[in-house]
Formats: structure tokens, C-alpha cells, sequence
């Protein structure tokens, strides 16, 4: 009996070694065409009074984002992205600049938070068909629409006993997004993504015409990114 029950046993254990992979795989079969993607790294905001660009004199202030992916083929995915990103003014302007903000009412200063969505195609360098078969690397860009919301505190001086205004401004954008993957696992990458977000205004903080161009952000992120199915499956 206690022969016939380890044989049992060992037939069973085998069964089971050869069964489990199986199943793995053939559940795998089906590809997990939603990408969950959490994102955080340094940004900055080009702003009239933001600073000195060229010489690189202006704030870097965090930034975090949050996306769900849908990949459509091989190739092509739509993506929703929201997120938040801190803006600051900065640099060391001179007097005759202070002196044309003056006359012009322009912000001297604007501190705060823009909070934005969008949804924008995207497209892979290198297609894939299914999950399991995603090259190590990858690259991947994209062109979308989105809306966001600006609260700033501005003042119209430099002075310290100058009490902040609060200001608010909703605009719509056009978010430039591309990254370089890399493959963590079978369900997981780990990305490093950069963004462009070119508004439609150039009154973010207050302060018109200074610059050439409007008011744009920009960001650097290291994202985590989750391939899971539709539905919850065992």
C-alpha cells in the first residue's frame, strides 16, 4: 500500500508539472491588450517669466502622470493620460525687464499646479502581435488633444509684503509623447518617456508677450507600465 501510494503520488506530481505550464501557456495565448502606466520625474514650464532658457537658468519642478493604454493592432494603440505638474517662474531678470512688466501690469512672479488630460494615438517602432512576444526594446511617439487647468499665486512685484493673487485659466493643448521601453517581465516595462505640452495661450502665469513663443510645458518621466486583460480572468 505504501509502495502504491508514493507511485501515486509521483505519476500525480508529474501530472501536475507538465499541466501547470500548459495552462500558463495557453492562457497566455490571449494578449493582454490594456497597459496600465504611472509615471513621475523632473519637468519644467516655458513661461514669460520663467527664466533665462538659453542659459538655462529657470525652476525644475516635479511632475506625475497616470495613463490607460488600449492597443488596437500590432502597431497602434490609443492612449488617456492624466496628470499634474508644478510650475514655478524663476531666473534673475533684469531691471529693464522688471521695468516693462511694470508697464504692461505683466506677473512678476506665479507659483502653482497644472492639471491636465488627454487622449492621443500612438504607434510602436517595432510591432507585436501578443504581449509574450514584445521585443526587449521598443519605441513608441504619439500626437493627441487635451484640456488643462492652471492655478497660480502671482504677484506684480518683487516685493515681499506684496500679498499673492490667486489665478485660474482652463486652455486646451496639443501633447507631443514618445519613450524608449524596456521589458521587465512578461506582464511589465519600465519606460523612459518625454513630453511636450504646447498650450493654446500665452497667459498662464499672468505675464503676455515677454516671450516669442506661448506658454509650454515640458516633462521627463520614468514609467512603470502593466499589461493586463479587458477582464479579470484566473
Amino acid at each position: 500500500m505504501s509502495t502504491l501510494f508514493k507511485l501515486s503520488a509521483l505519476v500525480l506530481f508529474l501530472f501536475a508539472s507538465i499541466n501547470l505550464p500548459a495552462q500558463s501557456f495557453y492562457k497566455e495565448r490571449e494578449s493582454r491588450d490594456n497597459i496600465l502606466s504611472i509615471g513621475i520625474g523632473p519637468s519644467f514650464a516655458y513661461l514669460d517669466n520663467g527664466g533665462q532658457y538659453r542659459a538655462i537658468n529657470f525652476e525644475i519642478k516635479p511632475s506625475i502622470s497616470a495613463s490607460l493604454t488600449k492597443r488596437l493592432n500590432d502597431r497602434f494603440e490609443v492612449k488617456a493620460t492624466g496628470g499634474v505638474q508644478w510650475i514655478s517662474s524663476g531666473g534673475d531678470p533684469s531691471k529693464a525687464v522688471t521695468d516693462i512688466w511694470a508697464a504692461n501690469n505683466s506677473a512678476f512672479t506665479a507659483v502653482g499646479s497644472a492639471y491636465y488630460f488627454d487622449l492621443m494615438p500612438s504607434f510602436y517602432i517595432v510591432p507585436f502581435g501578443n504581449h509574450m512576444n514584445r521585443s526587449l526594446f521598443n519605441f513608441y511617439a504619439g500626437l493627441g488633444i487635451g484640456v488643462m487647468s492652471v492655478n497660480t499665486k502671482q504677484t506684480k512685484s518683487f516685493s515681499k509684503d506684496e500679498v499673492p493673487q490667486r489665478e485660474k485659466i482652463t486652455t486646451g493643448y496639443i501633447p507631443l509623447r514618445g519613450g524608449i521601453t524596456y521589458s521587465l517581465n512578461a506582464f511589465s516595462d519600465i519606460a523612459l518617456e518625454g513630453t511636450l505640452l504646447t498650450t493654446f495661450t500665452d497667459n498662464l502665469e499672468g505675464n503676455v508677450g515677454f516671450n516669442r513663443f506661448g506658454d509650454h510645458l515640458a516633462q521627463g518621466q520614468i514609467v512603470y507600465r502593466r499589461y493586463f486583460f479587458s477582464k479579470f480572468k484566473d
